[in-house]
């Protein structure tokens, strides 16, 4: 008890953290549209950059022209960047309007989609740079087991390019993890006490 009659509290006062929870939706839903929209760039220049390299090399008489498509994992790879994009573009859209609105995530159905469905783009998004980071060392390096060849000594440009392409898809991929881990803690945060407390279910 102080001097002047104003009390303190004996820590057995409820106090209500509202405003605290406001900032921390409101910077929860700044993240995951600043992901999604780093995302969604990231895709579509992985994809331009693997999906438009070409280099024509001539041996002899013979010309040989060098595309993603010779390479299966880089198929791969640009179909999985394409619906990263696709998905978070729709995905930006709906934090976008979410955030105009000022509404915060409140369905526990639509936050399991969401989930749901940015744990499938990690998956997808690791599954193909694992598939093309595999091939890029096999294309770089060879494998003089097999007898594989290292093409990269003939088509360097073609090569370094699609190195580019790469490391951007590694870079969306850590990315699409970062925004599972967001997606998980807003999904989760519905089921405590404090999701209780706010109402939002």
């Amino acid at each position: 008890m102080s001097y002047l009659g104003v009390g303190v509290s004996p820590g057995n006062v409820p106090v209500f953290h509202g405003s605290n929870l406001r900032v921390l939706d409101k910077r929860v839903r700044l993240a995951e549209l600043i992901l999604r929209c780093l995302i969604c760039a990231l895709a579509v220049v992985s994809a331009v950059l693997i999906g438009t390299d070409t280099q024509v090399k001539e041996f002899f008489t013979i010309k040989k022209r060098a595309k993603f498509t010779d390479m299966k994992a880089l198929v791969f790879l640009v179909v999985a960047d394409g619906i990263a994009a696709a998905y978070s573009f729709f995905q930006l859209v709906r934090c976008g309007v979410s955030m105009v609105r000022g509404s915060v995530l409140f369905n526990k159905p639509l936050a399991w989609a969401i989930f749901s469905g940015d744990q499938v783009l990690a998956y997808l998004s690791m599954a193909a740079v694992a598939a093309s980071v595999q091939s890029a060392v096999f294309s770089k390096y060879g494998q003089t087991e097999l007898e594989w060849m290292k093409t990269c000594t003939m088509f360097g440009k073609f090569c370094n390019q699609i190195g580019e392409g790469v490391a951007t898809s590694i870079v969306m991929t850590l990315s699409t993890l970062i925004l599972s881990a967001i997606s998980a803690f807003s999904l989760f945060r519905l089921y405590g006490d404090k999701g209780k407390e706010s109402g939002r279910w």
